[in-house]
């Protein structure tokens, strides 16, 4: 089978249209990108499970590069938004969410690089 037929997000087989189901990290990956007015790139993404006794879900570790004066101006106003912001992703609840690092680079052009932690729990 031809690897690039699955560059596209859909592809037609003979018997259906087969569309990739998007998961609850490509979800939250979405919802922080708007939240960065689409001026920032994910670098990294790290998912583990999560639990407790009576909760369980999953922790994300991201990397997001805002690159340029205009992005790192919307990389401050992400910091700031972050910790409230109310996301909404289907059968998810985001429980926790912080940035745990922010690196600052000046040469040649302004770049910040910020790492943030979210924990998701699975609604029931």
């Amino acid at each position: 089978m031809r690897a690039d037929i699955f560059t596209s997000p859909e592809f037609e087989t003979k018997a259906r249209r087969f569309r990739p189901r998007r998961t609850p990290a490509d979800r939250l990956r979405e919802a922080l990108l708007a939240l960065a007015e689409a001026k920032a790139c994910i670098l990294s993404h790290e998912e583990k499970a999560w639990a407790s006794i009576t909760f369980s879900g999953t922790r994300h570790t991201l990397t997001l590069d805002f690159d340029g004066a205009a992005a790192v101006a919307a990389g401050e106003r992400f910091i700031a938004a972050l910790p409230d912001h109310e996301f909404a992703i289907s059968g998810q609840l985001v429980a926790d969410a912080s940035v745990s690092e922010v690196d600052h680079l000046l040469h040649p052009q302004p770049r910040m690089l910020v790492t943030v932690v979210l924990l998701l729990l699975e609604e029931s």
